[in-house]
């Protein structure tokens, strides 16, 4: 394996998050103090519990994974799409890469980015609510988990795209629409049938409650059920990004 390519590639892409890493935390921390304030204090003084959870505590987990999918496709589409962008795509193509080298270094650096931004929002989160963690390690590893699947994603976005105004296109018109609808703000438990039913085809549904799940020990969701929908999302875009390598589709135009 070239480790030395990869950390090349790993390099760069941290340099780029680091020319804006204010604006990058920042961003974050006021936006989670918003919602706190708006959703904590509107709805909160309303709904002070959530399956036994205090309300502040129960958005936490829904709006981590929120910017979570948001930056983690923004993240690594950008990086891949910039090559094809400045047309130095050919010359990634041409160095001593393997696929697999290539997509662990953007894809790396992306996941680094999200998980930074994800815990930076877990610590703003503390100011407001006294957040517990029933299984910190879990919680650790499914955030990875969740920031790889959607950095793959994300890659794959940035091959698809021919344009800047594509690469919005899935994540404000798909990706946040699906987590708004897929209890990051309330439980599935609470809607009348049929929206119950219906939003259990949500996929989104499943990422949150298993992430849930890790903060507060429960969930509207089993935990292997989630697990399992994580994992094929997972290999879903695993096997997108082969396809598109081994084709060299939207690579090489």
């Amino acid at each position: 394996m070239n480790l030395h390519g990869i950390w090349a590639i790993y390099r760069f892409e941290m340099a780029r998050f680091g020319r804006t890493i204010w604006t990058s935390l920042m961003v974050p921390v006021i936006t989670t103090s918003l919602y706190f304030i708006v959703f904590g204090s509107a709805i909160g003084s309303r709904m002070t519990e959530v399956s036994g959870v205090p309300y502040g505590a129960f958005i936490v987990p829904g709006l981590m994974l929120l910017a979570i999918f948001s930056e983690s496709i923004l993240n690594a589409s950008l990086g891949i799409y910039m090559p094809k962008f400045t047309g130095t795509m050919y010359e990634l193509l041409s160095a001593p890469l393997s696929p697999m080298e290539t997509i662990l270094g953007y894809v790396g650096a992306a996941t680094t980015k999200s998980v930074v931004i994800g815990l930076v929002i877990l610590a703003t989160a503390h100011l407001f609510v006294d957040l517990p963690i029933a299984h910190p390690a879990a919680m650790l590893a499914y955030l990875v988990l969740v920031a790889a699947t959607f950095c793959l994603f994300g890659f794959a976005i940035g091959i698809w795209a021919k344009g800047f105004e594509q690469l919005q296109v899935i994540p404000l018109l798909v990706v946040t629409p699906l987590t708004f609808l897929g209890g990051a703000f309330y439980s599935v438990t609470i809607l009348p049938e049929p929206w119950r039913t219906i939003t259990l085809f949500n996929p989104v549904v499943y990422l949150i409650n298993g992430f849930r799940w890790t903060f507060f020990g429960t969930a509207d969701v089993a935990l292997g059920i989630s697990l399992g929908v994580t994992a094929l999302f997972l290999l879903a875009c695993l096997a997108w990004i082969t396809w598109i390598f081994r084709t060299g589709w939207r690579l090489k135009s």
